[in-house]
Protein backbone atom coordinates (compact mmCIF):
# COMPACT_ATOMS: atom_id res chain seq x y z
CA UNK A 1 0.00 0.00 0.00
CA UNK A 2 1.31 3.72 -1.18
CA UNK A 3 0.58 6.99 0.13
CA UNK A 4 2.45 9.79 -1.50
CA UNK A 5 4.70 9.50 1.57
CA UNK A 6 4.79 6.24 2.59
CA UNK A 7 4.61 2.12 1.71
CA UNK A 8 3.70 -0.29 4.05
CA UNK A 9 1.66 -3.75 4.76
CA UNK A 10 -2.28 -3.03 5.83
CA UNK A 11 -5.16 -4.27 5.94
CA UNK A 12 -8.01 -1.56 5.15
CA UNK A 13 -11.41 -0.91 7.31
CA UNK A 14 -14.09 0.91 5.03
CA UNK A 15 -17.26 1.86 6.10
CA UNK A 16 -20.00 4.01 4.67
CA UNK A 17 -17.75 5.34 1.87
CA UNK A 18 -14.81 6.21 4.28
CA UNK A 19 -12.10 4.73 5.52
CA UNK A 20 -12.00 3.66 9.46
CA UNK A 21 -9.12 1.52 10.01
CA UNK A 22 -5.53 0.89 9.05
CA UNK A 23 -4.01 -2.08 10.46
CA UNK A 24 -2.87 -5.44 10.42
CA UNK A 25 -5.48 -8.51 10.98
CA UNK A 26 -8.54 -6.84 10.89
CA UNK A 27 -11.77 -8.50 11.01
CA UNK A 28 -13.50 -9.89 8.54
CA UNK A 29 -15.58 -7.70 6.91
CA UNK A 30 -19.11 -7.55 4.75
CA UNK A 31 -17.06 -7.87 1.93
CA UNK A 32 -13.49 -8.81 1.59
CA UNK A 33 -11.30 -7.74 -1.13
CA UNK A 34 -8.18 -9.93 -1.29
CA UNK A 35 -5.12 -7.37 -2.62
CA UNK A 36 -2.23 -9.75 -2.43
CA UNK A 37 -0.04 -9.51 -5.33
CA UNK A 38 -0.87 -5.92 -6.03
CA UNK A 39 0.04 -2.65 -5.05
CA UNK A 40 -2.85 -0.47 -3.65
CA UNK A 41 -2.93 3.10 -4.50
CA UNK A 42 -5.11 5.92 -4.45
CA UNK A 43 -7.29 6.54 -6.63
CA UNK A 44 -5.97 9.03 -9.23
CA UNK A 45 -7.54 12.66 -9.50
CA UNK A 46 -7.18 14.26 -12.55
CA UNK A 47 -7.22 18.25 -12.18
CA UNK A 48 -7.35 19.16 -16.12
CA UNK A 49 -10.45 17.59 -18.24
CA UNK A 50 -12.19 19.20 -20.95
CA UNK A 51 -15.84 17.20 -21.32
CA UNK A 52 -18.77 17.56 -22.52
CA UNK A 53 -16.83 21.10 -23.78
CA UNK A 54 -17.82 23.39 -26.88
CA UNK A 55 -14.33 24.94 -27.91
CA UNK A 56 -14.11 29.02 -28.96
CA UNK A 57 -14.63 27.69 -32.82
CA UNK A 58 -18.07 25.88 -31.82
CA UNK A 59 -16.79 22.29 -31.95
CA UNK A 60 -17.97 19.67 -29.40
CA UNK A 61 -15.67 17.37 -27.88
CA UNK A 62 -16.29 13.51 -28.54
CA UNK A 63 -16.98 12.99 -24.75
CA UNK A 64 -19.98 13.78 -22.82
CA UNK A 65 -19.73 13.57 -18.79
CA UNK A 66 -20.95 9.69 -19.24
CA UNK A 67 -17.85 8.23 -21.56
CA UNK A 68 -15.32 10.52 -19.97
CA UNK A 69 -16.09 9.49 -16.53
CA UNK A 70 -16.27 5.32 -17.18
CA UNK A 71 -12.88 6.11 -19.28
CA UNK A 72 -11.45 7.84 -16.36
CA UNK A 73 -12.53 5.27 -13.92
CA UNK A 74 -11.17 2.33 -16.38
CA UNK A 75 -7.55 4.27 -16.22
CA UNK A 76 -7.59 4.41 -12.10
CA UNK A 77 -9.04 8.02 -12.02
CA UNK A 78 -11.82 8.44 -9.53
CA UNK A 79 -12.24 12.14 -9.45
CA UNK A 80 -11.71 14.57 -11.95
CA UNK A 81 -11.97 18.63 -12.34
CA UNK A 82 -13.54 19.48 -15.98
CA UNK A 83 -13.87 22.86 -16.99
CA UNK A 84 -17.13 25.44 -16.96
CA UNK A 85 -16.25 27.29 -20.09
CA UNK A 86 -17.19 30.76 -20.31
CA UNK A 87 -17.46 32.24 -23.97
CA UNK A 88 -18.14 35.90 -24.91
CA UNK A 89 -21.12 37.27 -23.33
CA UNK A 90 -21.90 34.20 -21.38
CA UNK A 91 -22.66 34.39 -17.00
CA UNK A 92 -20.48 32.87 -15.57
CA UNK A 93 -23.63 31.45 -12.96
CA UNK A 94 -25.43 30.21 -15.94
CA UNK A 95 -22.23 28.32 -17.39
CA UNK A 96 -21.70 26.47 -14.06
CA UNK A 97 -25.53 25.73 -13.75
CA UNK A 98 -25.47 24.17 -17.15
CA UNK A 99 -22.32 22.35 -16.36
CA UNK A 100 -23.45 20.72 -12.87
CA UNK A 101 -27.08 20.05 -14.40
CA UNK A 102 -25.21 17.95 -17.56
CA UNK A 103 -22.84 16.01 -15.53
CA UNK A 104 -25.03 15.19 -12.64
CA UNK A 105 -26.76 12.31 -14.36
CA UNK A 106 -24.09 11.01 -15.54
CA UNK A 107 -20.65 10.99 -13.86
CA UNK A 108 -19.41 7.62 -12.50
CA UNK A 109 -16.35 9.01 -10.63
CA UNK A 110 -16.35 12.09 -8.66
CA UNK A 111 -16.08 15.60 -9.69
CA UNK A 112 -15.27 19.02 -9.32
CA UNK A 113 -15.15 21.86 -11.75
CA UNK A 114 -12.67 25.07 -12.98
CA UNK A 115 -14.12 27.81 -14.87
CA UNK A 116 -13.01 28.84 -18.01
CA UNK A 117 -13.20 33.25 -17.85
CA UNK A 118 -12.76 34.83 -21.18
CA UNK A 119 -15.38 37.77 -20.63
CA UNK A 120 -13.63 39.39 -17.43
CA UNK A 121 -16.36 42.23 -17.36
CA UNK A 122 -17.42 44.22 -14.18
CA UNK A 123 -20.27 41.55 -13.09
CA UNK A 124 -18.59 38.91 -13.80
CA UNK A 125 -15.54 39.77 -11.61
CA UNK A 126 -17.48 41.49 -8.70
CA UNK A 127 -20.12 40.29 -8.17
CA UNK A 128 -20.51 36.49 -10.02
CA UNK A 129 -16.80 35.05 -9.54
CA UNK A 130 -16.70 36.07 -5.91
CA UNK A 131 -20.04 33.96 -5.30
CA UNK A 132 -18.85 30.84 -7.37
CA UNK A 133 -15.36 31.20 -5.17
CA UNK A 134 -17.88 30.96 -1.89
CA UNK A 135 -19.67 28.02 -3.05
CA UNK A 136 -16.48 26.14 -3.83
CA UNK A 137 -15.81 26.65 -7.20
CA UNK A 138 -11.95 27.94 -6.75
CA UNK A 139 -10.22 27.81 -9.33
CA UNK A 140 -10.24 29.32 -13.22
CA UNK A 141 -8.53 28.95 -16.00
CA UNK A 142 -7.37 31.93 -18.72
CA UNK A 143 -5.59 32.24 -22.02
CA UNK A 144 -3.39 34.30 -23.20
CA UNK A 145 -3.99 33.03 -27.00
CA UNK A 146 -6.87 31.74 -29.02
CA UNK A 147 -8.78 34.74 -30.35
CA UNK A 148 -12.11 34.01 -28.54
CA UNK A 149 -10.75 33.15 -25.13
CA UNK A 150 -7.37 35.16 -24.69
CA UNK A 151 -7.07 37.98 -22.31
CA UNK A 152 -4.86 41.10 -22.55
CA UNK A 153 -2.62 41.87 -19.49
CA UNK A 154 -4.81 44.39 -17.77
CA UNK A 155 -7.68 41.89 -17.62
CA UNK A 156 -5.05 39.15 -16.68
CA UNK A 157 -4.43 41.58 -13.78
CA UNK A 158 -8.30 41.93 -12.79
CA UNK A 159 -8.48 38.47 -12.68
CA UNK A 160 -5.42 37.77 -11.01
CA UNK A 161 -6.49 40.55 -8.22
CA UNK A 162 -9.88 38.72 -7.77
CA UNK A 163 -8.65 35.60 -7.19
CA UNK A 164 -5.98 36.87 -4.27
CA UNK A 165 -8.56 38.63 -3.13
CA UNK A 166 -11.24 35.52 -2.87
CA UNK A 167 -8.20 33.41 -2.24
CA UNK A 168 -8.78 31.22 -5.05
CA UNK A 169 -5.68 29.75 -7.56
CA UNK A 170 -5.73 30.68 -11.02
CA UNK A 171 -4.30 28.46 -13.43
CA UNK A 172 -2.96 29.97 -17.19
CA UNK A 173 -2.31 28.54 -20.63
CA UNK A 174 0.84 30.57 -21.55
CA UNK A 175 1.84 31.36 -25.37
CA UNK A 176 2.34 34.30 -26.95
CA UNK A 177 -1.28 35.05 -28.81
CA UNK A 178 1.08 37.87 -31.46
CA UNK A 179 3.46 35.21 -32.03
CA UNK A 180 1.74 32.25 -33.05
CA UNK A 181 -0.43 34.51 -35.08
CA UNK A 182 2.80 36.55 -36.87
CA UNK A 183 4.67 32.67 -37.79
CA UNK A 184 1.07 30.92 -38.79
CA UNK A 185 0.19 33.93 -41.30
CA UNK A 186 3.50 33.68 -43.17
CA UNK A 187 3.32 29.79 -43.21
CA UNK A 188 -0.68 30.58 -44.40
CA UNK A 189 0.89 33.11 -47.16
CA UNK A 190 3.56 30.32 -48.44
CA UNK A 191 1.41 27.37 -48.84
CA UNK A 192 2.11 25.60 -45.92
CA UNK A 193 -1.04 24.51 -44.67
CA UNK A 194 0.00 20.81 -43.11
CA UNK A 195 -0.91 19.55 -39.54
CA UNK A 196 3.10 19.40 -39.11
CA UNK A 197 2.99 23.30 -39.06
CA UNK A 198 1.00 23.56 -36.04
CA UNK A 199 3.98 23.11 -34.08
CA UNK A 200 6.02 25.35 -36.25
CA UNK A 201 3.61 28.23 -35.54
CA UNK A 202 3.53 27.48 -32.31
CA UNK A 203 7.11 28.05 -31.24
CA UNK A 204 8.57 27.08 -27.83
CA UNK A 205 9.37 30.92 -27.66
CA UNK A 206 5.72 32.11 -27.54
CA UNK A 207 5.33 29.30 -24.38
CA UNK A 208 8.41 30.69 -22.64
CA UNK A 209 7.77 34.29 -23.26
CA UNK A 210 4.32 34.21 -22.25
CA UNK A 211 5.24 31.71 -19.16
CA UNK A 212 8.04 34.49 -17.80
CA UNK A 213 5.58 37.12 -18.35
CA UNK A 214 2.75 36.24 -16.29
CA UNK A 215 4.73 35.30 -13.70
CA UNK A 216 5.96 38.78 -12.89
CA UNK A 217 2.31 39.57 -13.25
CA UNK A 218 1.69 37.33 -10.45
CA UNK A 219 4.32 38.94 -8.84
CA UNK A 220 2.74 42.35 -8.68
CA UNK A 221 0.18 40.69 -6.03
CA UNK A 222 1.81 37.63 -5.29
CA UNK A 223 -1.13 35.73 -6.63
CA UNK A 224 -0.47 31.55 -6.91
CA UNK A 225 -0.36 30.85 -10.67
CA UNK A 226 -0.34 27.27 -12.13
CA UNK A 227 1.42 27.22 -15.52
CA UNK A 228 -0.68 24.12 -17.08
CA UNK A 229 0.23 22.01 -20.08
CA UNK A 230 4.36 22.69 -20.02
CA UNK A 231 6.22 21.45 -22.91
CA UNK A 232 8.85 23.88 -23.28
CA UNK A 233 13.02 23.94 -21.27
CA UNK A 234 13.03 27.16 -21.35
CA UNK A 235 9.56 27.90 -19.72
CA UNK A 236 10.37 25.13 -17.14
CA UNK A 237 13.46 27.05 -16.26
CA UNK A 238 11.73 29.99 -15.50
CA UNK A 239 9.01 28.05 -13.66
CA UNK A 240 12.07 27.01 -11.32
CA UNK A 241 14.05 30.15 -11.30
CA UNK A 242 10.68 32.06 -10.17
CA UNK A 243 10.07 29.33 -7.33
CA UNK A 244 13.63 29.70 -6.35
CA UNK A 245 12.96 33.20 -5.72
CA UNK A 246 9.80 32.45 -3.37
CA UNK A 247 7.14 33.14 -5.89
CA UNK A 248 4.02 30.69 -5.85
CA UNK A 249 4.58 29.76 -9.21
CA UNK A 250 3.58 25.83 -9.67
CA UNK A 251 3.69 23.92 -13.03
CA UNK A 252 1.65 21.45 -14.37
CA UNK A 253 2.53 18.54 -17.16
CA UNK A 254 0.32 15.56 -19.29
CA UNK A 255 1.52 12.53 -21.23
CA UNK A 256 1.98 14.09 -24.81
CA UNK A 257 4.95 16.50 -23.69
CA UNK A 258 6.62 13.12 -21.90
CA UNK A 259 5.28 10.31 -25.16
CA UNK A 260 4.79 12.56 -28.57
CA UNK A 261 6.53 14.68 -30.07
CA UNK A 262 6.15 17.42 -33.26
CA UNK A 263 7.64 14.53 -35.80
CA UNK A 264 4.25 12.89 -35.06
CA UNK A 265 2.06 15.40 -36.55
CA UNK A 266 3.93 14.82 -40.02
CA UNK A 267 2.23 11.92 -41.41
CA UNK A 268 0.82 11.12 -44.23
CA UNK A 269 -1.88 13.37 -45.76
CA UNK A 270 -4.35 14.91 -42.74
CA UNK A 271 -3.25 11.99 -40.32
CA UNK A 272 -1.36 14.31 -38.44
CA UNK A 273 -4.12 16.22 -36.75
CA UNK A 274 -4.87 13.23 -34.16
CA UNK A 275 -1.52 14.39 -32.54
CA UNK A 276 -2.20 18.51 -32.38
CA UNK A 277 -2.57 19.89 -29.59
CA UNK A 278 -1.59 23.25 -27.86
CA UNK A 279 1.75 23.81 -26.65
CA UNK A 280 2.19 20.96 -29.41
CA UNK A 281 4.80 18.13 -28.43
CA UNK A 282 8.22 18.97 -28.87
CA UNK A 283 11.25 16.61 -29.49
CA UNK A 284 13.46 14.15 -27.10
CA UNK A 285 15.01 17.12 -25.72
CA UNK A 286 11.92 18.64 -24.90
CA UNK A 287 11.13 15.40 -23.34
CA UNK A 288 13.68 15.13 -20.81
CA UNK A 289 13.37 17.91 -19.65
CA UNK A 290 10.11 17.57 -18.77
CA UNK A 291 11.16 14.61 -16.80
CA UNK A 292 13.62 16.14 -14.83
CA UNK A 293 10.97 18.74 -14.06
CA UNK A 294 8.63 15.96 -12.67
CA UNK A 295 11.74 14.10 -10.62
CA UNK A 296 13.38 17.54 -9.28
CA UNK A 297 9.31 19.00 -7.93
CA UNK A 298 9.11 21.93 -10.39
CA UNK A 299 6.63 21.06 -11.98
CA UNK A 300 4.07 19.04 -8.98
CA UNK A 301 0.90 17.74 -10.74
CA UNK A 302 0.40 15.70 -13.91
CA UNK A 303 -2.69 16.07 -15.72
CA UNK A 304 -4.02 14.31 -18.91
CA UNK A 305 -5.38 17.66 -20.52
CA UNK A 306 -7.88 15.51 -21.85
CA UNK A 307 -9.66 17.55 -24.54
CA UNK A 308 -11.13 14.42 -27.11
CA UNK A 309 -12.46 15.20 -30.47
CA UNK A 310 -12.51 13.10 -32.99
CA UNK A 311 -11.24 12.83 -36.61
CA UNK A 312 -13.76 14.03 -39.12
CA UNK A 313 -15.80 16.72 -39.75
CA UNK A 314 -17.49 17.16 -36.45
CA UNK A 315 -13.79 17.26 -34.71
CA UNK A 316 -10.32 17.81 -36.05
CA UNK A 317 -11.42 18.33 -39.68
CA UNK A 318 -13.87 20.97 -40.00
CA UNK A 319 -13.24 21.21 -43.58
CA UNK A 320 -12.16 17.50 -44.59
CA UNK A 321 -9.06 17.34 -46.73
CA UNK A 322 -9.00 21.26 -47.07
CA UNK A 323 -8.13 22.05 -43.26
CA UNK A 324 -5.38 24.14 -42.72
CA UNK A 325 -3.36 23.63 -39.41
CA UNK A 326 -5.26 26.58 -37.85
CA UNK A 327 -8.33 25.49 -38.42
CA UNK A 328 -8.31 22.06 -36.55
CA UNK A 329 -9.44 21.35 -33.52
CA UNK A 330 -6.85 21.29 -30.56
CA UNK A 331 -6.22 18.30 -28.26
CA UNK A 332 -5.46 15.36 -27.81
CA UNK A 333 -7.87 11.93 -25.73
CA UNK A 334 -5.34 10.96 -22.34
CA UNK A 335 -7.39 10.27 -19.18
CA UNK A 336 -7.98 6.87 -19.80
CA UNK A 337 -4.12 6.46 -20.49
CA UNK A 338 -2.79 8.87 -18.03
CA UNK A 339 -1.77 6.62 -15.14
CA UNK A 340 -0.84 3.75 -16.58
CA UNK A 341 1.67 5.74 -19.27
CA UNK A 342 3.09 7.15 -15.96
CA UNK A 343 3.36 4.27 -13.78
CA UNK A 344 4.91 1.88 -16.76
CA UNK A 345 7.24 4.38 -17.87
CA UNK A 346 7.69 6.20 -14.50
CA UNK A 347 7.58 3.71 -12.03
CA UNK A 348 8.41 0.69 -13.61
CA UNK A 349 10.93 2.10 -15.80
CA UNK A 350 12.96 3.25 -12.67
CA UNK A 351 12.06 6.86 -13.44
CA UNK A 352 10.65 7.79 -10.00
CA UNK A 353 9.65 6.07 -6.89
CA UNK A 354 5.88 5.21 -6.25
CA UNK A 355 5.38 7.49 -4.20
CA UNK A 356 6.02 10.31 -6.85
CA UNK A 357 3.87 8.85 -8.90
CA UNK A 358 0.86 9.06 -6.14
CA UNK A 359 2.30 12.63 -5.56
CA UNK A 360 2.07 13.40 -9.35
CA UNK A 361 -1.39 11.78 -10.14
CA UNK A 362 -3.73 12.11 -7.09
CA UNK A 363 -2.07 13.75 -4.06
CA UNK A 364 -1.10 17.14 -5.15
CA UNK A 365 -3.91 17.49 -7.14
CA UNK A 366 -6.14 17.33 -4.31
CA UNK A 367 -4.00 19.33 -2.60
CA UNK A 368 -3.99 22.19 -4.91
CA UNK A 369 -7.52 22.47 -4.78
CA UNK A 370 -8.88 21.78 -1.43
CA UNK A 371 -9.58 18.39 -1.70
CA UNK A 372 -7.22 16.97 0.50
CA UNK A 373 -7.42 15.00 2.85
CA UNK A 374 -10.45 13.46 1.61
CA UNK A 375 -9.15 12.93 -2.11
CA UNK A 376 -5.70 11.60 -3.23
CA UNK A 377 -4.36 9.99 0.01
CA UNK A 378 -4.84 6.51 1.76
CA UNK A 379 -5.75 7.93 5.46
CA UNK A 380 -8.32 7.46 8.09
CA UNK A 381 -11.22 9.57 7.16
CA UNK A 382 -10.24 9.47 3.87
CA UNK A 383 -12.92 8.61 1.15
CA UNK A 384 -12.28 5.34 0.23
CA UNK A 385 -10.93 5.69 -3.55
CA UNK A 386 -8.34 3.05 -3.79
CA UNK A 387 -7.06 1.18 -7.16
CA UNK A 388 -5.37 -2.02 -7.06
CA UNK A 389 -2.64 -2.15 -9.60
CA UNK A 390 -1.42 -5.63 -11.59
CA UNK A 391 2.18 -5.16 -11.67
CA UNK A 392 2.39 -8.36 -14.19
CA UNK A 393 0.05 -7.35 -16.69
CA UNK A 394 1.82 -5.91 -20.09
CA UNK A 395 -0.48 -4.08 -22.98
CA UNK A 396 0.14 -3.04 -26.18
CA UNK A 397 -2.17 -0.09 -26.06
CA UNK A 398 -5.40 -0.13 -29.09
CA UNK A 399 -8.15 2.53 -29.04
CA UNK A 400 -10.45 -0.98 -28.97
CA UNK A 401 -9.50 -1.25 -25.42
CA UNK A 402 -10.24 2.08 -24.33
CA UNK A 403 -13.96 3.56 -23.28
CA UNK A 404 -13.77 7.05 -24.70
CA UNK A 405 -15.95 8.27 -28.05
CA UNK A 406 -12.83 9.47 -28.90
CA UNK A 407 -11.85 6.66 -32.17
CA UNK A 408 -8.11 6.45 -31.68
CA UNK A 409 -5.28 6.94 -29.41
CA UNK A 410 -2.07 9.11 -30.43
CA UNK A 411 -0.61 6.10 -27.78
CA UNK A 412 -1.66 3.24 -29.69
CA UNK A 413 1.12 -0.06 -30.17
CA UNK A 414 3.11 1.15 -27.05
CA UNK A 415 3.82 -1.58 -24.53
CA UNK A 416 2.93 -0.64 -20.80
CA UNK A 417 3.53 -2.68 -17.53
CA UNK A 418 1.44 -2.33 -15.20
CA UNK A 419 -2.35 -1.99 -14.88
CA UNK A 420 -5.71 -1.17 -12.77
CA UNK A 421 -7.16 -4.13 -12.09
CA UNK A 422 -9.73 -2.86 -9.60
CA UNK A 423 -11.29 0.59 -9.18
CA UNK A 424 -13.47 1.52 -5.62
CA UNK A 425 -14.79 4.85 -5.40
CA UNK A 426 -16.10 6.00 -1.67
CA UNK A 427 -15.87 2.05 -0.79
CA UNK A 428 -17.65 0.73 -4.19
CA UNK A 429 -16.02 -1.44 -6.61
CA UNK A 430 -16.95 0.46 -10.01
CA UNK A 431 -14.34 -1.87 -12.52
CA UNK A 432 -13.01 -4.95 -11.90
CA UNK A 433 -11.26 -7.00 -14.58
CA UNK A 434 -12.40 -5.10 -17.48
CA UNK A 435 -15.77 -4.84 -15.52
CA UNK A 436 -18.12 -1.66 -15.10
CA UNK A 437 -20.06 -1.38 -12.12
CA UNK A 438 -20.83 1.91 -11.55
CA UNK A 439 -24.47 3.27 -12.44
CA UNK A 440 -24.48 6.78 -14.46
CA UNK A 441 -24.94 9.70 -12.10
CA UNK A 442 -23.34 7.47 -9.30
CA UNK A 443 -20.34 10.34 -9.20
CA UNK A 444 -20.89 13.29 -6.79
CA UNK A 445 -20.27 16.89 -7.11
CA UNK A 446 -17.40 18.05 -5.18
CA UNK A 447 -16.91 21.42 -3.18
CA UNK A 448 -13.32 22.77 -3.32
CA UNK A 449 -11.39 24.35 -0.42
CA UNK A 450 -8.73 26.10 0.11
CA UNK A 451 -5.60 24.79 -1.26
CA UNK A 452 -2.77 23.33 1.13
CA UNK A 453 0.92 24.50 -0.04
CA UNK A 454 3.07 21.73 -2.39
CA UNK A 455 6.68 21.04 -1.26
CA UNK A 456 8.62 22.84 -3.67
CA UNK A 457 6.84 26.07 -4.27
CA UNK A 458 6.79 26.13 -0.49
CA UNK A 459 10.07 25.85 0.50
CA UNK A 460 11.29 29.31 -0.91
CA UNK A 461 11.23 32.33 1.38
CA UNK A 462 7.67 34.00 1.04
CA UNK A 463 8.22 36.49 -1.83
CA UNK A 464 8.20 40.32 -1.72
CA UNK A 465 4.73 41.77 -2.60
CA UNK A 466 4.54 44.73 -4.98
CA UNK A 467 1.02 46.10 -5.04
CA UNK A 468 -1.72 45.26 -2.55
Amino acid sequence: MCTASDSFEADLGIDDGRIVAIASNLPPGERDIDAAGRWVLPGGVDSHVHLEQKSSMGVMTADDFLSGSVSAAFGGTTTFMSFAAQHRGDSLREVIDDYRARALPRCVVDYAFHLIVSDPTPRAMDVELPALIAEGVRSFKVYMTYDRLRLDDAQLLDVLAVAQREQAMVMVHAENHEVIQWIARRLLDRGHRAPKYHAVAHAPVAEAEATHRVIALSTLLEQPLLIVHVSDPVAIEHIRAAQTLGVRVYGETCPQYLFLTAEDLDKPGMDGAMWCCSPPPRDARAQEAVWRALSNGTLQVFSSDHAPYRFDASGKLPRGADTTFKEMANGVPGIELRLPLLFSEGVMAGRMTVNEFVALTATNHAKMYGLHPRKGTIAVGSDADLVLWDTQRRTVVDWSLLHDNVGYTPYAGRELRGWPQTVIRRGEVIVDDGTLYARPGSGQYLRCGLPLPLERAAAAPPARRLFS
